[in-house]
């Protein structure tokens, strides 16, 4: 049975919780996606874990400045495509940005702009797997799950440091 295992976290863009899985990091999620704890099942539960630890430390780094690569070991759980959408990902430098379009070109899948998008609005790991890296093609800031005022700040951080 897998140990699931989340913490509440405060930061400068809100509250997260922070949800792992085992020894992996599986989930960040931003104040309007929480569940209620009622919601919560019974094997879900706010525990003092090793790897929860590690990603506050980093959060705490990386919201000062003073980290720019998360080195968690992290599960992405998903399709075959979402995990090469969200392994590509990982390969935009902090502090630059690329477009939906370079980023399905990057993957092979240079038609699946779209798909691409909708992929990265999927991802469980935003900030340690940075979807606010990924803007329009003509420079816009498009859709983020937090809200574009939080890929604002995101990428505001990154580009000051």
């Amino acid at each position: 049975m897998s140990l699931l295992a989340y913490r509440n976290y405060s930061s400068p863009i809100g509250k997260l919780r922070l949800v792992s899985k085992d020894n992996c990091l599986v989930a960040i999620n931003f104040e309007n996606d929480l569940l209620r704890e009622e919601d919560l099942s019974e094997d879900f539960t706010e525990k003092s874990h090793e790897i929860l630890d590690r990603v506050c430390t980093q959060l705490d780094q990386y919201f000062l400045g003073e980290r720019k690569e998360f080195d968690l070991p992290i599960l992405l759980e998903g399709t075959e495509f979402q995990k090469k959408v969200w392994g590509e990902l990982l390969n935009v430098p902090y502090g630059k940005t690329i477009s939906y379009s370079e980023q399905a070109q990057r993957i092979g899948s240079p038609k699946a702009v779209r798909a691409v998008g909708a992929t990265n609005g999927k991802n469980h790991l935003p900030i340690v797997v940075p979807c606010h890296r990924v803007i329009g093609k003509s420079g816009q800031l498009t859709g983020y799950a937090g809200g574009l005022g939080i890929k604002k700040f995101l990428l505001g951080l990154e580009q000051s440091a």
